[in-house]
């Protein structure tokens, strides 16, 4: 009997939430080694079905990094990476495409199986346009978004869960590889998402990155970018959170950093009053200002 009045506890805590996010939009990026055990993968795309039965609206965007590094060891291709950035050339655009999309399918088919439609968005389908990415030397075909379809993306939104392989075409027809963090971030913005939720392999924004007593539970956009010039957040965190400012700084309402190996991590962190990870927001809601 206690253990189902607690359920029924956290059932009833939830509630104000469902209500307030009923019909609003969430971008939820996914992506790393955790898109690569199997387990984890089932767990996560559950939490997000489960999203769309509480009358939310998820957009899922992959990434696929480790699936590519893997495929080009077998077949012996070097990989070179500048600023975190992947150099792609003809042939890793081709390795990169099929991995790619070898994951969109394998999401796709897994959130079907739980009696909501996954829409798989695609290069192919020209609703992620993009340009070629300027950096310190050439990346080949790595580029950056520029635009996205919001009408496309809207109406695959009333029929099921579209899932977004992070590859854009750009007006001359090139495909390009994009960071799936931008695309998140772009695309929250672009279709007015209430939330930007980023899933990764660590519980969120540390002070110091060896001591998970050091979690963040709350960082303004100021403070992201004086931590990041400060050095306090580094390496694969810095895309992440710069990704988290950009779209606040573009009306998403929150942005969250979250560890997806803790069971039911998207739940927690949007259900619950305490959360779990880092939620990145406007200075004003420290002042109490908003809501």
């Amino acid at each position: 009997m206690e253990e189902a009045i607690k359920k029924a506890d956290v059932l009833i805590e939830a509630l104000p939430y469902i209500k307030k996010f009923r019909r609003k939009i969430v971008v939820i990026k996914y992506g790393g080694s955790i898109l690569g055990e199997e387990r984890l993968r089932s767990s996560i795309l559950e939490d997000v079905v489960f999203l769309r039965y509480m009358g939310l609206y998820p957009i899922l965007v992959h990434g696929g990094g480790p699936n590519i590094t893997e495929r080009m060891r077998e077949l012996r291709i070097s990989t070179e990476f500048i600023e975190g950035m992947r150099v792609t050339d003809k042939r890793t655009l081709e390795i990169v495409e099929e991995e790619l999309n070898k994951l969109n399918d394998v999401i796709v088919k897994e959130i079907s199986s739980h009696n909501v439609k996954g829409i798989g968005i695609k290069r192919e389908d020209k609703i992620i346009f993009a340009q070629k990415k300027k950096s310190v030397r050439d990346l080949g075909f790595v580029g950056e978004i520029v635009k996205v379809d919001v009408k496309k993306i809207k109406e695959a939104v009333e029929k099921g869960i579209p899932v977004v392989c992070p590859m854009g075409i750009s007006q001359e027809g090139v495909a390009y590889n994009i960071n799936a963090d931008e695309v998140a971030s772009f695309l929250s913005y672009q279709v007015g998402a209430e939330k930007l939720v980023l899933l990764t392999n660590v519980l969120g924004v540390m002070r110091n990155s060896q001591d998970e007593n050091s979690l963040i539970s709350t960082l303004t956009v100021s403070a992201g970018e004086e931590f990041i010039k400060e050095k306090v957040i580094q390496e694969g965190m810095i895309p992440k959170v710069k990704a988290a400012i950009e779209a606040i700084k573009n009306n998403v309402r929150k942005a969250h950093i979250i560890d997806a190996k803790i069971p039911h991590a998207l739940l927690l962190e949007i259900f619950t009053d305490e959360g779990i990870g880092t939620e990145i927001v406007e200075d004003k809601y420290i002042h109490g200002e908003k809501e």
